[in-house]
């Protein structure tokens, strides 16, 4: 989405605004006749990436996040790890966890692995979850390492590399959106969407299917007046 003065007071309300219509068109299609067949375009997960200049978060940052976590699943990313050392990394990462906790922000939480689940996966879920937020970094550069084209950003002291797990996060956070998918679109479906279809009933006070059946009735009286003007005989 291209979010035209991002930054601004309520220019955020261009993404809300999308996420909502995603609903609204999911919901429509569901009241309708064609159910087995709806394509899902409702908005599972939302990457909030964070400046790494400032302390933390800021107030945009804040009132964002709040306006969005009843709608969307958020995950946190720090944007240009690669501008913090090591320290600075996991002290903004806890900045940033304090502050999400104290202005009562709600982020996607993974699940625990089950207990049947392999010691490899419960420890990768482990890792993942003591990763948030993820600090990555991003490069369209490609760059040949000891004979092998690697994608990352070229300095006078190194390269640093976006699929090394010791640079950032990059891999952590892949794993996590390809792992728990399923997970993220259940959320969507059993919080997300049902806070809004509850919303949009107690606003409009009847469910989806009458509002359908509502205008299939007005369109079929303006075909009668059509009808009746071309032809005043058939009534």
């Amino acid at each position: 989405m291209n979010v035209t003065g991002y930054g601004y007071k309520d220019s955020f309300k261009t993404i809300i605004h999308y996420i909502d219509n995603q609903f609204e068109r999911y919901l429509h299609d569901e009241s309708g006749l064609n159910r087995r067949h709806i394509v899902d375009n409702r908005v599972h997960c939302c990457f909030y990436f964070i400046s790494p200049f400032g302390h933390g978060l800021k107030p945009l940052d804040v009132e964002f996040m709040k306006a969005l976590h009843g709608k969307v699943n958020i995950v946190p990313v720090i944007a240009k790890a690669d501008t913090l050392t090591l320290k600075e990394r996991e002290r903004l990462k806890r900045r940033v966890l304090d502050e999400i906790s104290e202005h009562g922000i709600r982020i996607y939480q993974l699940p625990d692995a089950d207990s049947d689940e392999d010691e490899e996966f419960k420890e990768q879920t482990r890792v993942l979850k003591a990763s948030i937020p993820f600090a990555v970094i991003g490069s369209n550069q490609l760059i040949e390492v000891k004979g092998k084209k690697i994608r990352g950003r070229l300095y006078p002291w190194g390269v640093v590399e976006v699929e090394n797990p010791e640079h950032n996060d990059f891999l952590k956070l892949r794993t996590m959106l390809v792992t728990h998918m399923q997970d993220l679109q259940e959320v969507t479906q059993d919080l997300h969407y049902e806070n809004f279809r509850s919303e949009r009933l107690k606003r409009t006070g009847k469910p989806v299917e009458e509002e359908v059946v509502d205008k299939d009735r007005i369109l079929q009286q303006k075909e009668a007046e059509v009808r009746w003007l071309f032809d005043p005989t058939q009534n």
